[in-house]
């Protein structure tokens, strides 16, 4: 059976008559990583101060390590929070930065060495004990932040955006770097972003949030490639979303559906009945784009003309405007046997995506 460090049960919060939080229940495992994702303004920061006490939950019961601490202050909880600013001490040293939590419990000195090396030594900075934050880059001040809240060793770490204040090559690194940190405290990771690429290559699961609700719970593939609906489908990645209608079913969960009056045989995991309006997702990655001289049968593909392509080095990305009017978006990547991937705006191509790799949604209106 699989522990759970923490659960929120039924936790509703409001602030001047607006609710901000409905309903949430969620339980973090043990060791986990766990990501909050989504847009600004759907409640993920204000679900991470109910766990650290800076807010108070208007209803509903958290717990961590199946204690009740919904009325216990922000210090007497076992969770330590990372702070986008950092919020480090600029006029201490590295090292006193980091012992600073261990000399307010009034541990003894010899054992604040032994700890701070420790931590230290874990973030690889173990040779600037001396360095103020102002001599530190920025990834090397989130370390250290990290560091200060890791030595009192927590159940929990609560991590709000840690890292959006770096530049592009700098995060990247860090993301790495902070998903071995975390395997090596093992201590459960909380962890709040709005950012999808950083969600996915992060986490052992993300909770997908939208205006105060979760509206999914998964494994980074589970929310990407089974998203249960169209908020989800709309914020995990790009995506090309049309309306459809189901024609069929069988019963190993295959169903027919018409798009852009073409039938295609799609898979879903959901029940489905002949007739029912549905949104069909195709992901830009599944695309293909094909020029006029490559292709003979063309009964399975739509024809449309480029109207934008955008290099990336890998990729090229591609916006595709149908004979029907729909736009669709198209991420086409090199492979050992193109020399270059190129399209001209205006030119005349075929489309088409591989029949199964659709996903299949309830229509919402």
């Amino acid at each position: 059976m699989t522990n759970n460090v923490v659960e929120l049960r039924g936790v509703y919060k409001k602030i001047h008559d607006h609710d901000i939080l409905h309903g949430i229940n969620l339980e973090v495992r043990e060791r986990e990583f766990l990501t909050l994702l989504g847009p600004s303004g759907c409640g993920k920061t204000t679900l991470l101060r109910l766990i650290s006490g800076f807010e108070t939950a208007t209803q509903g019961q958290i717990f961590i390590d199946g204690e009740e601490i919904s009325k216990l202050p922000p210090d007497k909880r076992p969770v330590h929070t990372v702070f986008q600013s950092y919020a480090l001490f600029p006029h201490m040293s590295v090292y006193d930065n980091v012992a600073f939590g261990l000399r307010c419990q009034k541990i003894s000195e010899k054992e604040i060495r032994l700890r701070v090396a420790e931590v230290l030594n874990m973030v690889k900075l173990e040779k600037y004990v001396d360095r103020k934050p102002a001599q530190l880059s920025g990834g090397q001040q989130q370390r250290i932040a990290i560091a200060r809240a890791a030595i009192n060793r927590p159940r929990v770490l609560l991590l709000d955006e840690p890292l959006s204040s770096l530049d592009y090559r700098l995060r990247k690194t860090m993301q790495i770097e902070l998903k071995q940190l975390q395997r090596k405290l093992g201590i459960t990771f909380i962890f709040v972003t709005h950012d999808q690429e950083e969600a996915l290559s992060m986490s052992d699961r993300v909770v997908v949030m939208h205006e105060g609700y979760i509206e999914q719970i998964g494994t980074p593939r589970q929310v990407y490639e089974e998203p249960q609906n169209l908020a989800v489908a709309k914020f995990i990645g790009e995506a090309n979303i049309y309306d459809g209608q189901v024609v069929s079913t069988s019963d190993n969960r295959q169903v027919l559906v018409t798009i852009f009056n073409k039938t295609r045989a799609a898979k879903t995991k959901r029940v489905f009945q002949p007739d029912e309006k549905v949104h069909v997702l195709i992901r830009p990655e599944d695309v293909r784009v094909w020029g006029q001289a490559e292709v003979t049968d063309t009964d399975d593909m739509f024809a449309g003309v480029v109207e934008d392509a955008t290099y990336k080095g890998t990729t090229v990305d591609l916006m595709v405007k149908l004979n029907n009017s729909k736009t669709i978006a198209a991420t086409m990547f090199f492979d050992e046997d193109d020399d270059r991937l190129e399209y001209k705006v205006g030119e005349q191509v075929w489309v088409n995506w591989t029949p199964g790799w659709e996903v299949i949604l309830p229509h919402e209106t």
